[in-house]
């Protein structure tokens, strides 16, 4: 394990991010205009955040020691992803650290099964659930009642882990639903099963909470999902009633209350097709339906959990547009021969208006290797928005104009 010197001479706080993902990457960024150095625990010199930053813990998070080195002398240690250990974190309460969000809250975010539990107890609207641990026979059984009463339309979800689709099985009948679960139980994974739900489409209530308890919340945004991952959001979610965007909102806000999370937070929805709210998932750290907001927001999600975890005021979560429309660049099935550096000389040239974050992650499929946003010009639709947004992630993905357009010709 090695580390960076720690430069703190302006005088400010140091907060420690643990994982050097693309979250600390940005959350790096905010830092900087707050006059800090994000300190990162990071598993390798390469990852995205450790190539950025000048304070860097080389280590892994499930090491207590690594942990422990990258919390001394920080004022705060939060997160760019919920795996680290229950038990490490404990330990590191214990021993006086600021942990944020507490280890009480992000065990919800940790465990799916607990965190269906919890919702039920405090009256939010969750679909109906299972509990598969246990005994395997015993449950089998229970998964065979849940499918019958529910018509084999059943979600079967890994009770801890998986993301972006992974660790969830979307079955259709008896058959699907008994595979998935034969092949699944005979490993380490626990499962749990749910109610498939008649939706609409998913939305994403983003909020942030302090510790003295100040709340805000940004706008409702919809989130389109390809293949388990999130490819588009947009925000605000379009023709979403005023009434049930404010109730997602203090949805999200009571639960980050009653969980006493600290930081960012995305409580993702399904409007259903008889228009009522259903909580799918939580995250309790900055997020992907919440990327728009570095370019469309008074105060992005990455200052703003930085304001929380530090307990300073929290920022204005207004958006800065009546469109703003966030595309993901993911890796394409082959990585093009046009380097990235061309792609995004190409973009600027054609769309000058394209905010372009990029990760510093090598391409391999599907990977998240960035994103585009684009706020709208007043006026604007969101079918305009979105289409330039989407063509503009197409291109730094594949080196292919969407409309057919050759950067080359003439």
């Amino acid at each position: 394990m090695t580390s960076s010197p720690d430069r703190r001479s302006s005088g400010m706080p140091t907060v420690t991010m643990i994982g050097g993902g693309q979250l600390a990457r940005m959350t790096h960024q905010s830092a900087i205009a707050l006059g800090q150095c994000l300190r990162v625990l990071a598993g390798s010199a390469d990852e995205p955040a450790a190539q950025v930053s000048a304070n860097v813990v080389l280590g892994s998070h499930d090491d207590l020691d690594a942990l422990r080195a990258a919390a001394e002398g920080a004022v705060a240690l939060t997160f760019d992803h919920e795996g680290v250990p229950l038990a490490h974190l404990e330990a590191l309460e214990a021993e006086g650290v600021a942990v944020r969000p507490p280890s009480k809250a992000l065990h919800f975010a940790q465990d799916k099964l607990a965190m269906r539990t919890k919702l039920s107890e405090l009256g939010l609207p969750v679909p109906d659930f299972v509990d598969l641990s246990g005994e395997v026979g015993a449950a089998r059984s229970a998964l065979i009642a849940f499918g019958e009463s529910h018509d084999w339309q059943v979600v079967l979800k890994a009770v801890r882990g998986g993301y972006d689709g992974r660790g969830v099985w979307l079955t259709d009948n008896r058959d699907e639903a008994l595979r998935v679960f034969d092949d699944t139980s005979s490993g380490d994974t626990v499962l749990m099963a749910e109610q498939k739900v008649a939706m609409v489409r998913e939305l994403s209530a983003m909020v942030a909470r302090s510790p003295y308890g100040q709340g805000a919340a940004w706008p409702v945004v919809e989130t389109v999902q390809r293949n388990g991952q999130c490819a588009v959001v947009l925000a605000p979610a379009p023709g979403l009633d005023a009434d049930v965007a404010q109730q997602a909102q203090q949805m999200s806000l009571t639960l980050a209350e009653e969980l006493g999370a600290v930081g960012a937070m995305a409580m993702e929805l399904f409007e259903t097709t008889d228009g009522e709210l259903v909580v799918n998932e939580l995250a309790m750290r900055p997020h992907n339906s919440g990327h728009w907001t570095m370019d469309g927001a008074v105060t992005s999600q990455f200052e703003q959990h930085l304001r929380a975890v530090l307990d300073y005021p929290l920022g204005d979560t207004a958006a800065r547009a009546d469109v703003v429309v966030m595309a993901n660049i993911l890796g394409a099935p082959e990585a093009p021969q046009m380097s990235m550096d061309e792609r995004l000389h190409h973009l600027f040239a054609r769309m000058p208006e394209a905010k372009v974050h990029l990760y510093g992650k090598g391409e391999r499929p599907d990977r998240k290797i960035g994103h585009v946003n684009v706020v709208g010009r007043p006026g604007e639709g969101v079918d305009d928005v979105r289409e330039r947004a989407e063509r503009a992630a197409q291109w730094m993905s594949a080196a292919v104009w969407t409309d057919g357009w050759d950067p080359h010709a003439g």
